[in-house]
């Protein structure tokens, strides 16, 4: 028997000015006759999330069916193509969200709550929360990558002061947080992002020296990049090939955007951002999509925007102020436009899962060996109400998490912080507590 294929190291990089270029797992990076679980090259465990302010239309998010091969309600139903790495939660409380005798109001000012599972302190100066999972899940997975995590927005926001209710404005736009005191901001320019995920970072000088200039970042490594695929097998060059124009496609279409919203700037989309909030959306996934491809980072967190929020989304099929629309009154028809609303978001996750399975990773896909958790710190918005908050689960973590499951739990028996303990121990990490958990989610923990 002959072995000849040429073996690649899993943390390969090409160098060039001002740039750094990861790229995704090859069969040659694979050492031969050896099972992949038992390679460095064996696919990592990735977390995204996502959060999204002023909850869910009632009536429309939470599918009729219990357990396995549920029917997908009118906001969840994108995601049935992606049926057997879905799970659906209905019936979990967020209870350090909600306002209480002695810290009445706020309810638009304790979003952090999503990924730490623990109540704001209210303090406009200091603020202080909790460690929340994507940083804890980025300390044991994300050593080896060149980021250890990202934080991702689409609305640009201070991180300081007082937002609400004698809240610091952290707890507002931050849901990545390091250490209990130290909130991480989310970036929202596109192309800053790009700079960051295949820049080199050597200075803030260095990266705007390189916004000015026209030229693809792919420019600083094409020659090595050419030596590289020497001695490749085909599928691998495919694969390099395919990485390469998708990097080059989503530079150039953020040249677009950019150049768009500098050509007509309104008054309230700061300089420099997509017009789009769309475009804005669909770019962010993107690259997202680069980002774990490359094995850049392996931890995500995504805001879909600050609470209070008045984006529009024409293409959901309703314009409407988002804040103001989630306050529908519980009248039927503004119930039904909000849930336009929130259909359209689930649309622009399910674009982010097809590209995530359209990419292979392993013995898989990319959505086998990640999971995505979309949810916001309200239920019913209208009624400020934080039970029964939207839970969405894509991913099969490992490949071993099973999906096409809606999760019922009965009213006032569950909280989110026990899921977060649940998903902590799916990566491998046990811990006693996150936040006020009382204990893990065990019907979650099903594999």
């Amino acid at each position: 028997m002959f072995i000849t294929r040429k073996h690649v190291p899993r943390r390969t990089f090409l160098r060039g000015a001002g740039v750094t270029l990861a790229l995704p797992l090859l069969e040659s990076m694979v050492p031969a006759l050896r099972p992949l679980r038992l390679t460095a090259a064996a696919p990592p465990k990735r977390f995204v999330g996502i959060w999204h302010p002023h909850g869910a239309s009632p009536g429309y998010w939470s599918p009729l069916q219990e357990g396995k091969d549920f029917e997908f309600s009118f906001i969840t139903k994108p995601l049935e193509p992606f049926r057997n790495r879905v799970v659906l939660i209905s019936g979990l409380d967020m209870p350090e969200a909600m306002a209480t005798t002695e810290e009445p109001g706020g309810d638009h000012a304790r979003g952090a709550v999503l990924l730490s599972g623990a109540r704001p302190q209210r303090n406009a100066v200091s603020p202080h929360l909790g460690t929340t999972i994507d940083q804890t899940i980025a300390a044991r997975h994300g050593q080896d990558t060149i980021l250890a995590s990202l934080q991702l927005g689409v609305e640009d926001a201070g991180n300081y002061g007082n937002c609400n209710w004698g809240y610091s404005c952290a707890y507002t736009n931050c849901i990545s947080w390091s250490t209990p005191t130290q909130p991480l901001p989310p970036e929202v320019n596109p192309r800053v992002v790009f700079e960051r995920l295949f820049g080199d970072g050597t200075s803030a000088e260095d990266r705007r020296r390189d916004r000015k200039r026209n030229a693809s970042i792919l420019d600083a490594v094409i020659g090595q990049l050419a030596s590289f695929k020497h001695g490749l097998g085909a599928g691998d060059k495919v694969r390099v090939d395919t990485y390469v124009d998708n990097i080059r496609e989503l530079e150039r279409r953020i040249g677009i955007a950019i150049e768009n919203s500098i050509k007509e700037p309104s008054s309230d989309v700061p300089f420099g951002l997509p017009e789009s909030k769309h475009v804005h959306f669909r770019l962010m996934y993107d690259l997202m999509t680069l980002a774990l491809e490359g094995d850049i980072t392996r931890s995500i967190t995504f805001m879909l925007g600050r609470d209070l929020s008045s984006a529009t989304f024409p293409e959901s099929g309703y314009v409407g102020a988002w804040h103001g629309t989630s306050h529908h009154g519980d009248k039927p028809e503004n119930v039904a436009n909000y849930a336009k609303v929130n259909r359209y978001h689930v649309q622009n996750l399910a674009y982010f899962c097809e590209k995530l399975k359209n990419i292979p990773d392993g013995d898989g896909t990319m959505l086998d060996h990640v999971l995505v958790y979309k949810g916001s710190n309200m239920g019913n918005s209208h009624r400020h109400a934080h039970e029964k908050v939207p839970v969405i689960l894509v991913g099969g973590i490992d490949g071993s998490f099973k999906g096409n499951r809606h999760l019922v739990f009965p009213d006032n028996t569950q909280r989110t912080s026990n899921m977060l303990l649940s998903m902590l121990h799916l990566y491998g990490i046990d811990q006693d507590k996150i936040g006020t958990s009382t204990g893990r989610l065990q019907p979650l923990e099903m594999v």
